[in-house]
């Protein structure tokens, strides 16, 4: 499981979910930060409750998601970065590798181990919760600025987790209120949204996060819950052996296979090694509650996930230098 928590610093509840021994993570939001000390503090106490203590992880794309604001750079929208691919192809890379290495110094430099970064989705102009979220709509431009992604984030020391699996950016419900479906047939897929999986894999990607979404020409079940998306394609023949994360069990998307344990029991069955469920107190401490006495074994992959390096790479010369190219996208 990975686990939120309520606010800026733990409670006595925060504590005994962050020890249970189902947990393997916790996830920060916008809620458990008011700025770069106060986040210190609280990735130190994560750290001190567990021994080898518990990943942290965030969702920091830029743009509409990114959860720490003050104190941090402020990260633009990925579709810039395929703007300025139209224009400089070269330029867009090496913007596309700064931002890894921005986001990564600062989160290390914080006690944050990984980001769900990059989303790989397609740009099909007709998703809202996607939107300026996805590169562009070209999956060669998409996979080229992902891999740029990733090798920036590990030059910083953090594992990237490509999102959304195999692809979100075609279907227009918002997953998070609604069960989207993609009626696609398994070709134009394979033939555009998983193109730039491929790229990304090459470029030592570590997780990947597969989406709520409904491809009803390929499998009945969405791809998280589908042994056909993560097992036949995702390990089988694009060959990826990082870690899969589950997206967050208490969205509407996910909401086909039950009550959270349920939900939880289809993740793990079709082939994430991790599951999210976040924003539900109660739903969590049932799914916990229902893991109680069962074998648990520690993805071997989690380890991929845990930040590099213990100096502050913000003090760097190669911070400074991302920073500039950064400059040139605003």
């Amino acid at each position: 499981m990975v686990v939120d928590v309520l606010g800026p610093v733990l409670t006595d509840e925060d504590r005994e979910r962050i020890r249970h021994p189902a947990a393997g993570a916790v996830i920060l939001f916008a809620r458990n930060y008011e700025h770069p000390d106060q986040l210190k503090l609280l990735t130190e106490d994560i750290e001190r409750q567990r021994e080898p203590a518990l990943p942290v992880c965030v969702d920091h794309e830029g743009g509409r998601v990114q959860r720490f604001r003050e104190g941090f750079t402020a990260i633009p929208p990925m579709r810039t970065l395929g703007k300025l691919w139209d224009r400089d192809r070269d330029v867009a890379r090496e913007a596309a590798t700064a931002i890894g290495y921005i986001v990564a110094a600062e989160l290390g430099a914080h006690g944050v181990d990984f980001s769900f970064a990059p989303v790989l989705d397609l740009d099909y102009g007709g998703s809202s919760v996607i939107g300026d979220r996805a590169l562009h709509f070209d999956p060669t431009a998409v996979g080229a600025l992902g891999a740029c992604l990733v090798r920036g984030l590990a030059q910083g020391g953090v594992g990237a987790v490509a999102k959304h699996f195999p692809g979100h950016g075609y279907a227009e419900a918002d997953s998070h209120v609604a069960v989207p479906r993609d009626e696609r047939a398994f070709k134009e897929i394979l033939r555009k949204d998983i193109v730039p999986y491929r790229t990304v894999i090459e470029a030592g990607l570590a997780a990947v996060m597969p989406a709520h979404v409904i491809y009803p020409q390929v499998d009945a079940e969405p791809a998280g819950y589908s042994k056909h998306w993560l097992q036949e394609v995702l390990r089988g023949k694009l060959g990826f052996e990082g870690l899969v994360f589950s997206d967050d069990l208490s969205m509407e998307g996910a909401a086909v296979a039950g009550g959270p344990p349920e939900r939880a029991r289809a993740a793990i069955g079709a082939g994430c090694d991790m599951v999210l469920l976040c924003n539900n107190p109660k739903g969590l401490d049932a799914l916990l509650e229902s893991l109680n006495g069962v074998p648990l074994e520690k993805p071997e992959r989690l380890e991929r996930m845990r930040r590099q390096g213990g100096r502050d790479l913000r003090k760097s010369v190669a911070y400074r230098e991302a920073l500039g190219e950064l400059q040139k996208l605003v």
